[in-house]
């Protein structure tokens, strides 16, 4: 079974979005792993983004993940990282299908209400920023 890391950013979490956002996973049949409340630090947004460091938006980036709590969350299922970016839809919510999270939730692209992992290998690498073994109930 795969799995994925999904979180809700700042700007979902602060529009009381959350809730609505995991309903949406969970009524797709995915599988809750793990879930927890945070502050990213500006170390976690590093370790997370690194390979953004040094572009020209990166500090925008870093400002935005740290403002405020996020939901860090590990998905399981069936195609579960595919499947998950297809909900989630496109990074511009303006451009992202009806009924997609973004397009219901974001705000803008720099605003865009969720991350969730692009590959088994993304995936793999973000989970355990977030979470160790101990806190994954698989």
């Amino acid at each position: 079974m795969e799995k994925t890391l999904v979180l809700i950013k700042p700007d979902a979490f602060k529009n009381h979005h959350t809730g609505d956002i995991v309903k949406r996973y969970e009524d797709e049949g995915f599988q809750l792993l793990a879930m927890k409340m945070m502050k990213m630090t500006k170390e976690v947004a590093a370790k997370h983004y690194a390979e953004h460091i040094g572009r020209p938006y990166y500090a925008e980036l870093e400002s935005f993940m740290t403002s405020g709590p996020i939901v860090a969350m590990v998905l399981a299922g069936d195609n579960v990282i595919s499947r998950v970016r297809e909900i989630n839809g496109k990074t511009d919510p303006k451009e992202a299908a009806e009924g997609t999270i973004r397009k219901l939730y974001a705000e803008s692209k720099g605003c865009n209400a969720v991350h969730a992992s692009d590959s088994p290998e993304s995936a793999a690498r973000e989970v355990h920023i977030f979470f160790n073994e101990a806190e994954i109930f698989d």
